[in-house]
């Protein structure tokens, strides 16, 4: 592969630029990438440990890269805005993966998230407790998994825009995330919106639209 069709005018069409979604990427492909950016910002998504493990020494080291939520970014991310307008909720602490990779996205763009792990409605005490707090956020991102009740919850208690995010996570009748993005589909509450099982970086961009709008 000698050329890469990069979207170098995302940033100044939609306000957050272009990433690169690894999977089903060869390493030689992600290379390439990376040697024709340069020193431009690049966030790159579903980079798994053997991928990045495969690249060359002088590439690998230019990453910033966190495991968990199988993102890096090479060059410098955007200058962090002051305050912190997003919250990434996570049901339990399996969903973290997906959440981490919203945060890391909102991260490489500018925002500072606020992480609020392990309240799902199991336990709703948990969730209560911080309901005066997540009422101080813009934009709320839920991460669920099983019957992933929780974004409808949430919806219903905080006035914020409210962003599902379904997971993987659960035993044989969740489906692979199937059976928590059709209750979200199917939710009661009002202005939820919803994106793709385990779209974390979806979630993100999002939020980023939202945000820009909201200046």
């Amino acid at each position: 592969m000698s050329e890469f069709l990069l979207d170098r005018e995302r940033t100044a069409r939609i306000g957050f630029g272009e990433a690169v979604y690894c999977a089903g990427k060869s390493p030689e492909q992600i290379a390439a990438i990376l040697q024709t950016v340069g020193e431009a910002p690049l966030l790159l998504t579903r980079l798994d440990p053997a991928r990045l493990a495969a690249l060359p020494a002088g590439l690998r080291d230019r990453l910033d890269y966190a495991p968990m939520s199988r993102t890096a970014w090479s060059g410098t991310p955007a200058l962090l805005l002051p305050g912190r307008r997003v919250a990434v909720v996570t049901a339990g602490t399996s969903d973290l993966p997906v959440a981490r990779e919203a945060a890391r996205t909102l991260r490489f763009s500018g925002h500072d998230a606020a992480e609020i792990a392990d309240v799902g409605v199991a336990g709703l005490w948990r969730l209560l407790r911080r309901v005066e707090e997540l009422r101080g956020y813009a934009v709320v991102i839920v991460v669920a998994g099983m019957d992933a009740a929780l974004p409808s919850v949430g919806a219903g208690l905080v006035p914020g825009v409210v962003g599902g995010v379904p997971t993987s996570v659960g035993y044989g009748g969740a489906a692979g995330g199937r059976a928590g993005l059709d209750a979200m589909l199917a939710s009661c509450a009002p202005g939820l919106s919803v994106v793709n099982i385990d779209n974390g970086y979806g979630a993100a961009c999002a939020a980023l639209r939202v945000l820009g709008l909201a200046g």
